[in-house]
């Protein structure tokens, strides 16, 4: 298994799929899902930090050794300012394609091409190693279910409170919601879970107008 080497956006990605199909799903929440993995992952690792609000940078030449990670730093440091909730829908899918592009790299998902609206070029992904899903998805729901986890690690924590508040692989019971929450330590940390909340409602909403 991977998945303990895998950052919490790359896990919080994968664990998204339906292992019976091989598809993703909740695609429309997933691009703020990893975004808001990112943030944690990169304010938890130290190189960003909260200065009135706002997504700072500590280092501007701080790397991670993970693409996607330190792509998504390097824009951070290249735009405006902008606080933790901005940059959870920000240019999210950015982030959500250069996760998918290391999970294929590493063998976990198959990109295949397709054309968008018939010309334009787009890469398509198959989950590969229903395995890992599976153990991620049974690892989000153990921490969700059950006598509370005495202690889990800081980023199993993380990965279960965001999969169940974006409702990822299935929407979550108000007591897994409670659960969530609890799992969930330090300012930052819960400002973007709420953030993801929020940002997860408005699509849900767009989506309902969409339909009527």
């Amino acid at each position: 298994m991977l998945h303990g080497s895998l950052s919490l956006p790359a896990r919080l990605c994968l664990l998204s799929w339906d292992t019976a199909t091989g598809e993703p799903v909740a695609v429309d929440r997933l691009p703020y899902l990893v975004r808001a993995g990112a943030l944690t992952e990169l304010a938890r690792r130290g190189p960003l930090t909260d200065v009135d609000g706002i997504v700072t940078p500590v280092d501007l030449d701080a790397t991670t050794g993970d693409d996607a990670l330190d792509d998504f730093l390097e824009l951070v440091r290249e735009s405006r300012p902008r606080t933790w909730a901005e940059w959870v829908t920000a240019h999210a899918s950015v982030t959500l394609d250069a996760v998918r592009a290391g999970l294929a790299a590493d063998g976990l998902l198959r990109p295949g091409k397709r054309r968008a609206l018939g010309f334009l070029p787009t890469v398509d992904y198959t989950l590969v190693s229903v395995a890992e899903a599976t153990a991620l998805q049974e690892r989000v729901r153990g921490l969700l279910s059950g006598p509370p986890p005495a202690g889990p690690p800081p980023t199993d924590g993380a990965l279960a409170a965001l999969a169940a508040t974006a409702g990822v692989p299935s929407r979550p019971s108000e007591a897994a919601l409670a659960r969530a929450e609890a799992l969930t330590a330090g300012r930052v940390a819960k400002e973007i879970l709420e953030s993801l909340a929020t940002a997860v409602e408005a699509r849900r909403g767009a989506g309902n107008r969409a339909i009527l």
